[in-house]
């Protein structure tokens, strides 16, 4: 399969697991939701399960935006991995990359560069199955199961080390991730250590639900919770992310609006959810 001719990923139902898959999928519970399936159900996906589909019909009829959301989400990170790949980026590492979808990020930047590199880390082994599969002849392309509450190990894995030259601008995307971490578990020093020796240059993209802009009956997304514990944060606090980049116009915004190849939707006051680009000074 050629990415960079722009073939979305190809069903993993039927391609064969390689080394090691047998072991991650002994290890996924379909009986419960997840947060990755329950996203991928929205934007069309395949990789969802009943208990998936339940508790994201739930949701939905609670939040009827939210589908139309999770899709401009996925659309924003397209436009950003064009926009880093058009400043010169040729390295991505996606932290918590989600199923496979079509216009992932390794064939979006190397529909830019046919030489860039991206390195898809996810904790679900669900995930890293199918990507592993997906992408065993992709030689600029990697995936593996890591823990985002462990930075360190996902900086120093082998298969960052393969494609990643740190000399170099990198761009790092968590989107639609760090709104699952509560203040408990660090987010804002998850971020600094990934960051802290990226080259000048390099790209920070974030997508992070805002709590400033959730619908008044908020209370209805706590059935999202039951499937992935985290915290939604206000503009002020998401901002504080990219500390130590600078924010590209048009700063952090609702994500249909970020640098939007289309007309944005008559209803975008209720797109909950903040996208931003930073560039590191």
């Amino acid at each position: 399969m050629s990415s960079a001719a722009g073939t979305p990923w190809s069903d993993p139902v039927t391609t064969p697991p390689r080394e090691g898959a047998v072991d991650a999928a002994s290890r996924i519970d379909t009986s419960k939701p997840h947060s990755a399936r329950i996203y991928d159900y929205w934007i069309g996906g395949k990789q969802n399960f009943p208990a998936d589909r339940e508790v994201a019909d739930k949701i939905a009829e609670a939040v009827p935006i939210v589908s139309m959301l999770a899709r401009a989400n996925r659309a924003f990170l397209g436009r950003a991995v064009r926009y880093a790949a058009e400043q010169g980026v040729k390295q991505f590492l996606d932290i918590g990359a989600g199923l496979p979808a079509a216009g992932p990020t390794h064939e979006v930047a190397q529909s830019v560069h046919s030489d860039a590199s991206v390195v898809y880390v996810d904790n679900d082994p669900l995930v890293t199955v199918h990507g592993r599969a997906l992408l065993a002849d992709e030689a600029r392309t990697r995936v593996f199961e890591g823990d985002l509450r462990d930075p360190k190990a996902i900086l120093t894995h082998p298969d960052v080390a393969a494609l990643i030259d740190f000399d170099q601008p990198v761009a790092l995307l968590m989107v639609a991730v760090l709104h699952f971490f509560p203040d408990s578990a660090d987010p804002a020093g998850v971020i600094a250590t990934l960051t802290e020796n990226l080259a000048p240059g390099s790209h920070l993209v974030i997508s992070h639900a805002g709590s400033d802009l959730l619908p008044t009956d908020q209370e209805k997304l706590q059935v999202y919770n039951k499937a992935a514990e985290g915290a939604a944060r206000d503009h002020a606090q998401i901002t504080a992310f990219f500390q130590g980049f600078d924010l590209v116009d048009p700063g952090l915004v609702r994500v249909p609006a970020w640098r939007p190849t289309e007309e944005l939707p008559a209803d975008i006051d209720q797109y909950w959810m903040y996208g931003g680009v930073g560039r590191k000074r």
